[in-house]
């Protein structure tokens, strides 16, 4: 394991700063890599590596969701108003929708194996969105209409909102039954998951303020309760529904409100975790991936993933109806919210782990979905911005003139 270990943080690196050497998104060249030295093609990483991979994509799950949580201002969705809001969970309904019309006709798979599909394709990817609108922000470009600020806070609550449809779409392919009450069971996940979450972050907000410790130390203890939540989740799922990740991002969000200092320290070092924690995902869910299933599926997942970003964009444009943006800007919207990767990377091969039959196709769809539309996402955001948006130029300062009579 400790050679496999070495094989994938020394090679996703090279391969990582290769892409981003080419202006593409770093976690292609680590997908690569995990193609190149999976049980694919060179079959280099050691099966017990593998056989825990399920776990420690979960793992990153976890961490980026953490860190989502503690950086997520509740502000800047109030500050956006309304189209904000509705980018939290509007495309991801269009996606999933053009998902139920095209994924059976042209893949030959149910209903629900479509919806749970379209659940795992629906998030954007926090990976590539993040720093792109960081550095709107910090350049000024769209921040006078709100447009990253928007983008951002809408991105974090919608991998959530995905993610919770997909284990209520999962609960219901492993149960095997339809029902009113099964789908109930959704709203419930939400509340309980938002509970639980809230009841974490302000019983840590207390024990940091009466304990003070290091921030690594504080680090370690929010990820073990996040791990905690986790393991709660699939111990009463059978009798009562629970959305573990909800009540993740939830805590870092009343750590954030409570106390933002601590908060603050703390995404730091979610930060700097984050950086062996996206090797490991990226490199991981390309190992799982079969290219001779991928290439036995011909063309058709490719036609059901741009399909299904078309409604995507209709989505973010009925999300951007009666507010003040001008076209280039609306266009601008669409664009920044195609990348996916980071939601999809962790949850595309959980279908295959429970041995669903449409785990390999789910699979194969959510690595496709990334190889697609994290280069189209970020390659058009750096295209566009500086064209469809404007620039907030620093307020001029008026300089002193010279004294009177000289």
């Amino acid at each position: 394991m400790l050679l496999s270990l070495a094989l994938i943080f020394l090679c996703g690196l090279l391969m990582a700063s290769i892409f981003e050497k080419l202006r593409l998104p770093r976690l292609l060249g680590m997908i690569l890599t995990g193609i190149l030295l999976g049980p694919s093609v060179l079959n280099w990483l050691d099966g017990s590596i593998l056989a825990i991979s399920a776990d420690l994509r979960q793992m990153a799950l976890i961490i980026i969701l953490t860190r989502a949580g503690l950086s997520l201002n509740i502000q800047d969705l109030k500050k956006v108003g309304r189209p904000a809001v509705l980018m939290c969970f509007v495309p991801a309904c269009f996606e999933l929708g053009g998902m139920l019309l095209l994924a059976p006709p042209l893949l030959g798979i149910s209903l629900l194996d479509a919806a749970i599909m379209g659940a795992v394709l629906g998030a954007v990817s926090p990976a590539v969105i993040v720093p792109k609108m960081l550095k709107l922000m910090e350049t000024g470009y769209g921040t006078k209409q709100s447009i990253p600020q928007m983008i951002l806070a809408g991105a974090s609550v919608d991998d959530v909102f995905v993610i919770v449809i997909f284990t209520s779409m999962t609960g219901l392919a492993q149960s095997g039954s339809f029902s009113a009450l099964s789908f109930l069971n959704i709203p419930i996940s939400i509340v309980l998951g938002l509970a639980v979450g809230i009841g974490c972050g302000f019983g840590l907000h207390f024990l940091f303020r009466f304990l003070p410790i290091r921030n690594t130390l504080k680090m370690l203890v929010v990820l073990s309760v996040g791990f905690l939540l986790s393991v709660l989740e699939n111990t009463i799922k059978p009798w009562v529904p629970l959305s573990a990740m909800l009540g993740v991002m939830a805590m870092g969000l009343v750590l954030f409100r409570a106390s933002p200092t601590v908060a603050k320290g703390l995404s730091e070092k979610f930060a700097k975790l984050w950086v062996p924690g996206e090797i490991l995902l990226f490199v991981l869910v390309g190992a799982t991936v079969d290219i001779k299933y991928a290439v036995s599926a011909g063309f058709a997942p490719v036609l059901v993933i741009l399909g299904a970003l078309c409604f995507r964009v209709v989505g973010v444009f009925c999300c951007m109806l009666g507010t003040k943006l001008n076209r280039k800007e609306r266009l601008f919207c669409m664009v920044a919210y195609l990348p996916k990767a980071t939601v999809q990377a962790a949850i595309g091969g959980i279908p295959l782990a429970m041995g669903l039959g449409c785990g390999q196709i789910v699979l194969t769809v959510a690595v496709l979905g990334i190889l697609i539309t994290a280069p189209l996402g970020a390659l058009g955001i750096d295209l566009t911005y500086r064209r469809w948006l404007k620039k907030e130029e620093p307020e001029q300062q008026t300089l002193p003139g010279p004294p009177s009579g000289e």
